[in-house]
């Protein structure tokens, strides 16, 4: 028998194990595993201290917030007050609903879901919708405010299936007198994404926080944000609130106390009825602001809220462009109110006001002749006729006798040309001519028809409303008044002497007898005994004679009117400014005047004759807005464009229309003005003649065309 391992020769023998070598094997290997599960061990120990110690606020944090949900109290605006303590801008307990977009599962059936809950219109709808499309992620589209509690429950029992929206109980800003000061207030709204990046502040991005946007809530946003408050809940794994941990209230923002007279302010408003245009009147002991409307004009709170399209379509779309401070950004040729000033000038010249010139209807000047309104001239005229029954003549010729530049001085001196050190985002500052001016601006010599037509406040010169009221103070005073607008600003000027207190009174009496006198202001006078408001009308031209008379065919070729004014004429406590956008003459301003200042007086005679004029016209401003929001949305509301995604681009626009606007004038500058007829036939007193509506004029000479400017200055 054959073995079959040795068949190929001798192997070697088996290597034999003891129980020693198995145990030195194992006590080897039981070192090398124990090292590596110590080195591992020591490994989770130090991870696990540097955890516990060295991170141990960040996961704490995290720990927390999974656990605690941290959220920002949007804080409450301050108010604005008017002079009385009285509420300009206000806030009221709101229900709302906003949107976050970057949370929507589903934007389009969301939006629908809540039209259908909270009733809203289709126009307001689409508005949404275009709204939530454009916005920054992170940035709340507001859906509605001022809920009914039953709409907010409606709404709360349904947020597991609406994700991304926000309903919450806060305060959001209301105006009480609404379109009465849409311009001098502004409002608020949502910060755009580029106001977030200059300030990457959370507060701007909290659902319901709204910042200033225009007008005085903008200029005061810092005293007005206030501190944010905080609240801490305990919430679950699904985010279900467990119960309240602790709630840090917000801090109100500061009130801002103005100057303005709210009551006067809604009045003024209201009495613009139907036309276009400012009032400015201002307590010329002290220089307070105590109105400044503009209208037409929109409602605050709907911009507040979130402007829609059907609705800033509307305002676009107007011809008497309601989204534009007339008061600060209407510049307007400042016609015959210039003689007053003009006359200050003649006197400090050396000119006797005594000194009589004859008034034929008209006067040669080089080979072009100027006329007067009355074609009939007024015979012989000095000082204080050539101001009651504002004679053009008179004006022209000693206006050559003295030069451009005492005029423009004093122009200057009564604060034409000027921008007032007040708190407002911008105000145009309109252009006092003189041949340094020209020569700048055209690159031409000042001619003596330039001083001919500056005379009568035509040609280049431009005011603003604001600057018309200063004149109509410092003419009262004879003092270098400064307009101020809150009450915690100091009064100015009133220790500088700019006028000889004889000229002062030459000039308030021949002003008083524009309306109380053989003027061309009769209707003018207050019905006030014992009451006496001085003034001066003006009627400006602003396109020629061969497109239009100025009182009849388009709108915005009529001629504006305006009326400057103090009162009582002896012993001046008010003064102010009144201008109408192409309303035809002064006719349409001094009416409005009388009636402002009667309810300063008198409120309840002025709220009696407003009274009789709203029936008239179909209500209150607020309400006639309203009823013709209701009737542009029947009929265009399916068509209408959606506004600019950016507040900022509304004002750009607005802006840029205005300096347009501003320059209308700039294309009869060199032309021979037709001196409109200031003594309205209604107004006149008796026994005064009544003037023609209309003179015919020497050819007009071409003048240079006009960019648009910034301030035309």
């Amino acid at each position: 028998m054959k073995i079959p391992f040795l068949q190929n020769g001798p192997q070697k023998p088996a290597k034999m194990i003891s129980a020693s070598i198995l145990r030195s094997t194992f006590d080897r290997r039981s070192v090398v595993i124990g090292a590596v599960q110590g080195g591992i061990g020591v490994l989770l120990a130090l991870r696990l201290g540097y955890l516990s110690v060295a991170e141990n606020e960040k996961y704490r944090l995290e720990s927390e917030s999974n656990r605690v949900n941290l959220t920002l109290i949007p804080p409450r605006r301050g108010w604005i007050l008017d002079r009385n303590g009285a509420p300009l801008a206000s806030n009221r307990a709101d229900f709302r609903v906003d949107l976050i977009p970057e949370r929507l599962v589903n934007a389009e059936a969301t939006i629908d879901k809540l039209g259908e809950l909270l009733s809203l219109e289709p126009a307001r709808i689409a508005d949404i919708k275009d709204k939530v499309s454009t916005a920054r992620g992170f940035q709340p589209v507001e859906v509605a405010s001022g809920l009914r509690y039953e709409q907010f429950a409606a709404l709360s029992v349904r947020l597991p299936d609406l994700p991304g929206v926000v309903p919450q109980r806060g305060f959001s800003r209301f105006y009480p007198t609404a379109s009465s000061v849409g311009h001098l207030i502004g409002y608020v709204g949502p910060a755009s994404s580029e106001e977030y990046e200059k300030d990457p502040n959370p507060l701007l991005i909290t659902p319901g926080y709204k910042i200033g946007k225009d007008g005085l809530e903008k200029q005061f946003e810092k005293e007005l944000r206030g501190i944010p408050g905080a609240r801490r809940v305990e919430v679950t794994a699904g985010g279900r609130i467990v119960r309240d941990l602790e709630t840090r209230e917000d801090v109100q923002g500061q009130p801002v106390k103005l100057t303005i007279d709210g009551p006067l302010q809604d009045y003024a408003a209201r009495r613009i009825g139907l036309e276009s245009g400012s009032v400015v009147v201002m307590d010329c002991r002290t220089g307070d602001l105590l109105c400044m409307a503009s209208m037409p004009s929109f409602d605050p709170n709907s911009f507040s809220d979130g402007i829609g399209g059907v609705e800033y379509a509307m305002l676009r779309d107007d011809e008497r462009v309601p989204l534009r401070n007339k008061v600060l950004k209407g510049l307007y040729p400042p016609g015959s109110t210039v003689k007053p000033m003009v006359s200050m000038a003649l006197m400090q010249a050396g000119i006797d006001p005594d000194e009589t010139v004859n008034c034929g209807g008209g006067l040669r000047v080089g080979n072009r002749v100027f006329g007067c309104w009355n074609r009939r001239g007024h015979g012989a005229t000095n000082m204080a006729k050539a101001i009651y029954q504002s004679c053009d003549v008179y004006f022209y010729a000693m206006a050559q006798r003295i030069g451009m530049q005492p005029i423009a001085d004093m122009a200057r001196r009564c604060g034409m040309g000027q921008e007032f050190p007040l708190p407002v985002v911008s105000q145009f500052f309109g252009t006092v001519p003189d041949p340094a001016w020209k020569m700048k601006k055209w690159g031409r010599e000042w001619q003596t028809f330039d001083t001919v037509n500056a005379t009568i406040g035509q040609g280049y010169m431009l005011a603003n409303p604001i600057q018309l009221a200063v004149m109509a103070s410092r003419l009262a005073m004879g003092k270098h008044v400064m307009p101020r607008l809150t009450l915690d600003t100091q009064p100015k000027g009133f220790d500088e002497i700019d006028f000889p207190l004889e000229q002062v009174q030459y000039v308030r009496k021949a002003m008083s007898d524009v309306v109380n006198g053989p003027g061309t202001a009769g209707r003018a006078r207050l019905p006030i005994p014992d009451v006496l408001i001085a003034g001066k009308t003006g009627t400006a031209q602003v396109v020629s004679l061969s497109i239009s008379n100025g009182k009849s065919g388009p709108w915005k070729y009529r001629d504006h009117g305006l009326f400057i004014f103090f009162a009582p004429y002896d012993n001046p406590r008010y003064a102010g400014a009144v201008v109408i956008e192409h309303g035809g003459g002064s006719g349409a301003a001094y009416p409005i005047a009388r009636d402002v200042m009667t309810f300063l007086f008198d409120p309840a005679k002025g709220l009696e004759a407003l009274a009789a004029l709203e029936a008239g016209w179909g209500g209150t401003a607020q309400q006639r807005l309203e009823r013709r929001y209701a009737a542009y949305a029947a009929e265009r509301g399916a068509t209408v464009s959606r506004p600019p995604r950016r507040d900022e681009e509304i004002f750009d626009r607005v802006e840029a229309e205005a300096r347009r606007a501003a320059t209308q004038s700039d294309a009869i500058a060199g032309e021979v003005i037709a001196p409109r007829p200031e003594a309205n036939p209604s107004g006149t007193p008796p026994g005064a003649p009544a003037a023609p509506a209309t003179a015919p004029t020497a050819p007009p000479s071409p003048a240079p065309s006009a960019p648009a400017v910034e301030n035309p200055q």
